[in-house]
């Protein structure tokens, strides 16, 4: 894992470590360095993951360099946030979002 500006960015070669066997839910999105509303979720996925330290990880993934996960789970288009508890993929979301709206939708995962 590398560090996305406050993010940590996770690959396909470490993504089974860090997301499927975490013990805590994930929420990762996926990313591309051309996508303008990727760069404007980062402040608020920063901030969510301050909230929720220890509680929640919040991990970046670029499609570009990741195509093994981007395929595996069906990513076509940026941002696509995905939140994983045990493992699993439990919701998803498309597009950049309010952290209202983002913490709304995942209510359920954290």
């Amino acid at each position: 894992m590398t560090a996305t500006a406050d993010l940590l960015a996770v690959t396909d070669a470490d993504f089974e470590k860090e997301v499927i066997a975490s013990p805590i839910p994930v929420l990762v999105e996926f990313t591309a360095s051309w996508c303008s509303p990727c760069r404007m979720m980062l402040p608020v996925l920063t901030q969510l993951a301050a909230e929720r330290a220890g509680a929640l990880k919040v991990l970046t993934m670029d499609v570009e360099s990741n195509p093994r996960t981007q395929s595996d789970y069906s990513v076509l288009a940026m941002p696509t946030l995905i939140g994983f508890r045990n493992g699993e993929p439990i919701t998803s979301l498309v597009g950049a979002v309010s952290g209202l709206r983002l913490r709304e939708h995942f209510a359920g995962l954290l």
